[in-house]
């Protein structure tokens, strides 16, 4: 099957524009945004693979991945943050490649997976956002300043001494997001977020998604919801044989893959 591909911009963004490595005993500077690049990459997956030789560069402000189940779209979105290393090739986020510089990658992009209940880890809601600042080593008052922030802005804030566990389906999720964005990382990964939400969460999820000023990747079934993306990735058996504007990569997914 022929790949149809559309690459709004992409000037300038081979591989040759990374720079000379730092030294060790200087700190690395704050990588330069050059986005997304997968460079032949395959991902094993038992005795086969779940990716083959997949190069593509992401520029672009909100970018949806869509395909049937086992397709790969998964897999994919795994391999941006580092959660999963391919078999072969390279994966970059603004130069940082995953394979040696995890922990860097794992700083700029976010990742919410499909159920919230994977990734919240603190009993009390507060306690869940403030985690992963701890981590980072900031001052006591940064990060109750970005805790606050965060449940600020997904209307969680009158739920801050509120037990995690019993939020609504829609509300774990957007504390899902709020613990990822706390952290202010450049790119946000999104694993079929909305799956388990029933549609007035889903709008909500869906609202607060479009709303981010980050980089969003998201994997999704809902196709409804695609439409304002400025790209979407249709994977099949492994392969991405559709990388074009919603308004052409789901008709033809619909058509072809459905």
């Amino acid at each position: 099957m022929l790949m149809h591909r559309f690459f709004p911009g992409r000037a300038g963004m081979g591989r040759t524009a990374t720079g000379p490595t730092a030294s060790v005993s200087s700190p690395r500077p704050e990588p330069v945004r050059r986005g997304i690049e997968l460079c032949g990459v395959s991902l094993s997956r038992g005795r086969g693979f779940a990716l083959t030789d997949l190069s593509l560069t992401i520029t672009e402000r909100r970018v949806a991945v869509i395909g049937a189940n086992g397709s790969g779209k998964s897999s994919f979105a795994r391999l941006l943050n580092g959660l999963l290393l391919p078999a072969s090739g390279d994966v970059l986020i603004d130069g940082l490649n995953t394979r040696t510089e995890g922990a860097q990658v794992r700083r700029r992009v976010g990742f919410v997976f499909q159920n919230p209940d994977n990734q919240i880890v603190f009993p009390i809601v507060e306690e869940d956002v403030a985690f992963g600042l701890k981590n980072l080593g900031l001052s006591q008052a940064e990060v109750a300043r970005r805790t606050t922030e965060a449940l600020e802005r997904y209307d969680l804030a009158a739920l801050r001494e509120h037990p995690a566990h019993l939020l609504s389906g829609g509300q774990k999720q957007l504390l899902a997001i709020a613990g990822v964005l706390a952290m202010d990382p450049a790119y946000l990964v999104l694993d079929e977020p909305m799956t388990v939400l029933d549609l007035r969460n889903k709008r909500r999820v869906a609202r607060a998604v479009a709303e981010l000023p980050q980089t969003v990747v998201l994997v999704s079934h809902d196709l409804d919801l695609l439409a304002d993306f400025e790209r979407v990735l249709v994977f099949d058996n492994g392969k991405l044989v559709v990388d074009d504007v919603p308004a052409r990569a789901i008709p033809f997914y619909q058509a072809h893959l459905t």
